[in-house]
């Protein structure tokens, strides 16, 4: 038995097996291209998946060894990766420079920071193994683009229309360059250093050779916007790294624009701090304890039991333990199948997360109808399960060695929890205000009674919403 078959048939004994089945086919038969950098997200829908499942299965792969986890910084603009890691660890600068786009970012799991999996070398070797040795313009596609970005397949067809030159140069090579400027603004830029030098092609066209120099090196040295004529431009490029470089000369216009304008969904940071499998399989390797990375949205859902002191003097420590147990194995399986992960339970309380309200509320209310049937199954009400859920920005951090997060809006949603009485859900109004919410309690036929709350803590009155 092969190294390969020995790490699927580990894999199919922790995921999904018929997941586990399309991804070995993949290995097996795909393309290299399939294999690096894959999106989760495109690769469910592609092959007709469960998004959630397909997750998990990729990241059991990466824990047994199959496959190589890595977290990239993205440019919110162009789409290309600023900065890779094997780990959510290497983010730590407070804000990542695009040359290509000419502008800098505070990084945030949203949207700014990706995870992708390619196959190991010891499962199979492709291409991307070894990037220095991929042709120029598949670098660009496999290196430096993120999985977000929706290249198309005939990208060197579509590129030769704005492409002015495209070369490769060894380290410390020099090359000469003679190309005729269109009058359009034009940029020189490096795939491997992200070195850039914009020209802005504009006046009257000139019989005179104009000259432009441009070291590559890894400094990232920012260029000013040089203006030049429409005509012959000699360039000289010059490799100042110890690995190749790929620098090209291409037309930044609406076709450009355009080819880079295409995205698609992609597995982001904070959907994955949100997902029960990472959580599970990760643990605290995580986060460095000194990091704290901003997540623009994340929704909170917190829960208690009301009375549950009462309840183990009531039925006794025996009993009232496998009840609560059984209250918390299902709230850990409907946050699972919502997209939700657990991030902690205090006593009988769950805190936990979700990467959208909807998501969030789904939940809720199946919780509320599992704790009706599991009362109705024990004959009692012993089960009065208190509700709250809210959304906003907050940090992830490392707390008591444990991936946490912490903001005010973890506050809010823990104090609206407090004011939920059983079998009522409380939220604010980030949350009903959310399009895909009202739809779920439009076609559940959920009411909402609002009233003004002074929350403790918080200082000021929030406006909270029973969902009955």
């Amino acid at each position: 038995m092969s190294e390969m078959d020995v790490l699927f048939a580990t894999l199919r004994q922790a995921a999904d097996p018929p997941t586990v089945e399309c991804i070995e086919n993949v290995v097996k038969h795909g393309s290299d291209r399939d294999l690096n950098r894959i999106n989760a997200l495109a690769f469910a829908d592609k092959h007709h998946l469960d998004e959630e499942k397909t997750i998990a299965a990729l990241l059991h792969a990466a824990r047994i060894g199959a496959f190589e986890m890595t977290w990239n910084v993205l440019c919110p603009g162009c789409g290309g990766v600023l900065d890779s890691g094997a780990t959510l660890k290497g983010v730590v600068q407070d804000t990542y420079h695009c040359a290509l786009c000419a502008a800098g970012y505070e990084p945030t799991l949203d949207e700014m920071v990706e995870v992708t999996f390619t196959v190991s070398p010891r499962v199979r070797r492709i291409a991307a193994h070894d990037p220095d040795r991929l042709p120029p313009l598949e670098y660009y596609r496999q290196i430096f683009f993120s999985s977000g970005v929706d290249l198309p397949e005939d990208l060197e067809a579509k590129f030769d229309r704005i492409q002015l030159e495209m070369i490769e140069l060894a380290p410390g090579e020099k090359a000469f360059v003679s190309l005729q400027l269109p009058a359009q603004f034009v940029i020189i830029f490096d795939a491997v250093t992200h070195s850039a030098q914009f020209i802005d092609v504009q006046g009257e066209p000139t019989d005179e050779r104009q000259t432009l120099s441009m070291i590559i090196s890894r400094t990232h040295a920012l260029n000013e916007t040089l203006t030049l004529r429409p005509g012959l431009l000699r360039l000289t490029l010059e490799n100042h790294t110890d690995r190749r470089v790929v620098p090209n000369v291409c037309i930044a216009g609406d076709e450009l624009h355009d080819l880079l304008g295409r995205r698609r969904p992609f597995l982001t940071a904070k959907r994955l701090l949100t997902n029960q499998s990472f959580r599970d399989i990760y643990r605290t390797d995580t986060l460095d304890v000194d990091q704290r990375l901003k997540i623009t949205s994340l929704t909170f859902l917190f829960t208690d039991l009301r009375g549950s002191t009462a309840l183990y003097e009531r039925v006794g420590d025996l009993a009232a333990f496998d009840l609560v147990r059984a209250h918390f194995r299902v709230l850990h399986e409907i946050v699972a199948t919502e997209a939700g992960a657990v991030v902690k339970t205090i006593g009988d309380a769950v805190m936990a997360t979700f990467p959208s309200p909807d998501r969030a509320v789904a939940a809720a209310l199946r919780m509320r109808e599992a704790m009706l049937r599991l009362n109705a199954e024990h004959g009692s009400d012993d089960l009065l399960l208190k509700i709250g859920i809210h959304e906003g920005p907050c940090l992830a951090v490392n707390l008591n060695d444990r991936q946490d997060y912490f903001g005010q809006t973890v506050n809010i949603a823990s104090r609206v929890q407090g004011l939920a009485d059983p079998n009522v859900i409380m939220t604010t109004e980030a949350i009903v205000g959310d399009a895909q919410v009202s739809e779920i309690l439009r076609d559940g036929g959920i009411s909402s009674v609002s009233r003004l709350a002074e929350l403790q803590g918080i200082g000021r009155e929030v406006r909270i919403f029973a969902l009955s």
